[in-house]
């Protein structure tokens, strides 16, 4: 009695001890040395209908090993989105927190501008300016800008 049977590239039967050739395809592998019956074996004239040696648990082995691996799989999948939605989670608080240092900064600067305090920048060459009210102007509106944006 042969250990493996398989369809060859003729559609004949083939039984051998031995494994058979890398070319021939999995769904033309009829029995395999355990005793287990391919998934979707070819049928042939010849074939009987069932193996009188072949236990019945069999195919529930076969069924049962992918699933363990799928659990196994499923389990990094979600390790692997929890992992990201916590990265996720952590940016955005990351962001939020400086969104709320930004509103802050822009509120107690437009504060300072709406007062009418004289106001100096350092130049590009380290000099001080003192800022005239076309300048004044210019910076309200982009912290009126920030405000918008930070401050929700």
């Amino acid at each position: 009695m042969a250990q493996w049977q398989w369809i060859d590239k003729d559609g004949r039967k083939v039984f051998s001890d031995r494994a058979p050739p890398p070319d021939v395809a999995d769904k033309n592998i009829v029995k395999r040395p355990t005793g287990r019956v391919a998934a979707n074996p070819v049928p042939a004239a010849d074939a009987p209908v069932a193996d009188a040696g072949q236990p019945a648990a069999a195919p529930a082995l076969v069924a049962s090993a992918p699933k363990g691996v799928d659990k196994e799989l499923e389990a990094r999948k979600k390790q692997a989105a929890d992992a990201e939605a916590a990265k996720r989670k952590a940016d955005e608080e990351r962001v939020t927190k400086a969104k709320v240092e930004n509103c802050a900064r822009a509120k107690q600067a437009k504060t300072t501008f709406e007062s009418g305090v004289r106001v100096a920048r350092t130049g590009p060459a380290g000099e001080r300016e003192v800022m005239d009210d076309t300048a004044r102007a210019t910076e309200l509106k982009r912290i009126q800008a920030i405000i918008d944006s930070d401050c929700r």
